[in-house]
């Protein structure tokens, strides 16, 4: 009965990990729309204090103040005038004349610059009539009295002239003084209501600005209470669950109730720890499996073991007695036998010595492994001398030259290594053609093996057969021609194997003459 959690439908789900609330992404949504319409709001307001107050600062410092330095300029140019003519009517000197015309065009040119300023100034029709009863009153004093007296000066006496126009002169020129006042007084009244709506205008602004800050701070308020009520109260709940289950506590069941996206990532992950809690109780339960599987291989492998110990024991003692009662039987009647018996004999002689053979072959086989196959970082040189000193009769004999390269460090056994160099090159030996056997042990790296050859000038081997020499028992030539049990060469493959390494024939070296023998082995260096 499979029980590993199975997914919720849909109504249900959201009815466990609270769907329907308001998700993390919500709340901040909510909170950036309400900012949003805050901060816009206060835009706006900042925006108007703004233009308000740069158009108060134009109205005040752009015209209405450049207008009063106008007007003053005007009253210094009317007093010149005034006092320049009554000068010249007493004297009746050029210098106060050409006083007189200079400030005339002073007053005109203030005149020009003021009605340049009018079009731009607060109550500018107002201002304007009263710029124009200025202008009419000066022209009217200028007329009845300055122009006169002036015209009047060569052909009158100068006390004369004075007294006879001096009525006409207080009574145009207090005219004059009155609209300058008026004008005056207009303009101070439109500089105080500038100022004011300047002050007012930047009192606005520093409250907008306030407010702007006021809003910043409740919304960084609003972010930190959103980010804890919604985000790290549950992600600690969560959190103090997951604890829970990862010191042990794996029946704990993980659940959040919001936001949703935290309930939702809950759910899936105590769905994670019933499917893992399952596994790991299916882990378990195969493990003490294998646990019993292993004592019983274990203990199966001992027998196996003992077994051929045993039996190898068992089985040579009758082949040697086979074997030694028959030498003796055609020792003693020898002379009594004829050629057939004498051959029936040699034939049971051999066939016991094989059988000998065979069975210690395959003791070897089985050793393979199990029985002293510590591997550890040995000089690869030490197992070929080994070998070689093994086989030195049998090089001896038949004139074998034997080169290797420098051999490296390996990781494996010694006994292992040396069984697998003498295997090789009793083979190069064996197999050898009619010129003197040579026989080269090579070596590279590669990765973290290294690759070694054995190489000879043999009879060779079809590339047909390559893979099936490496079988157990599987010969290539007949017994009459190579003696042998057909097991060497898998005793190589099944050492080489134990070792992580693999074996093959080169069939890739078909230029020359011979047998070569390829296999990995894993590198020894520490440094490595």
């Amino acid at each position: 009965m499979n029980d590993s959690p199975r997914p919720l439908p849909l109504p249900a789900a959201a009815a466990a990990t609270g769907l329907g609330r308001l998700r993390v992404g919500q709340w901040f949504l909510l909170a950036g729309v309400a900012v949003t319409v805050m901060f816009t709001i206060a835009g706006a307001l900042t925006i108007a204090s703004i233009e308000e107050t740069r158009k108060a600062r134009v109205a005040v410092v752009d015209v209405v103040d450049p207008a009063a330095l106008r007007t003053l300029e005007i009253s210094n140019a009317l007093t010149s005038q005034e006092g320049s003519v009554r000068t010249y009517g007493r004297t009746n000197e050029e210098t106060s004349l050409r006083d007189y015309r200079a400030a005339v065009t002073a007053e005109a040119r203030a005149l020009a610059a003021i009605d340049g300023l009018v079009p731009r100034m607060p109550e500018n029709e107002a201002v304007g009539a009263e710029i124009a009863r200025l202008k009419a009153a000066g022209e009217a004093w200028r007329r009845d009295y300055a122009e006169k007296l002036v015209a009047s000066v060569p052909a009158l006496k100068t006390e004369a002239s004075n007294r006879q126009n001096a009525p006409v002169n207080a009574e145009r020129f207090a005219e004059v003084r009155t609209s300058l006042t008026a004008l005056q007084n207009h303009l101070n009244r439109l500089h105080d209501e500038g100022s004011t709506r300047l002050e007012e205008g930047w009192r606005v602004l520093y409250l907008t600005l306030g407010g702007v800050a006021g809003v910043l701070l409740l919304a960084g308020i609003g972010s930190v209470l959103i980010v804890r009520h919604a985000v790290l109260r549950p992600v600690a709940e969560l959190n103090g669950q997951v604890r829970a289950v990862a010191q042990g506590d794996f029946d704990h069941r993980l659940k959040v109730e919001r936001p949703s996206e935290l309930a939702e990532l809950a759910g899936h992950v105590d769905a994670m720890r019933r499917r893992i809690l399952t596994e790991w109780r299916r882990a378990s339960e195969a493990q003490g499996k294998l646990e019993e599987q292993t004592a019983e291989l274990r203990r199966s492998n001992g027998e196996l073991e003992q077994f051929a110990y045993v039996a190898s024991h068992d089985l040579q003692e009758p082949l040697r007695k086979v074997a030694s009662f028959t030498q003796m039987l055609e020792q003693r009647y020898g002379d009594q036998l004829d050629d057939r018996a004498r051959q029936y004999i040699a034939f049971a002689v051999d066939g016991a010595k094989r059988m000998q053979l065979l069975i210690n072959d395959l003791l070897d086989f089985s050793r393979v492994g199990r029985i002293g196959g510590e591997q550890r970082p040995i000089d690869a040189g030490l197992p070929l001398r080994a070998a070689l000193n093994n086989l030195a009769v049998t090089i001896e004999d038949s004139e074998v030259t034997v080169t290797h390269d420098e051999l490296p460090t390996v990781q494996g056994n010694r006994a292992q290594l040396t069984q697998l160099f003498q295997n090789l090159i009793g083979n190069a030996i064996k197999f050898r053609s009619e010129e003197p056997p040579r026989i080269h042990i090579g070596v590279r790296r590669d990765g973290d093996m290294w690759e070694f050859s054995c190489a000879d000038n043999g009879i060779g081997i079809e590339s047909k057969y390559t893979d099936r020499i490496f079988l157990i028992f599987q010969r290539l030539h007949g017994r009459d021609v190579y003696t042998g049990t057909g097991i060497g060469l898998a005793l190589c493959r099944k050492i080489v194997e134990y070792h992580g390494g693999r074996i093959w024939v080169d069939d890739e070296e078909t230029d020359r003459p011979g047998t070569t023998f390829r296999w990995t082995l894993p590198s020894g260096d520490p440094d490595e």
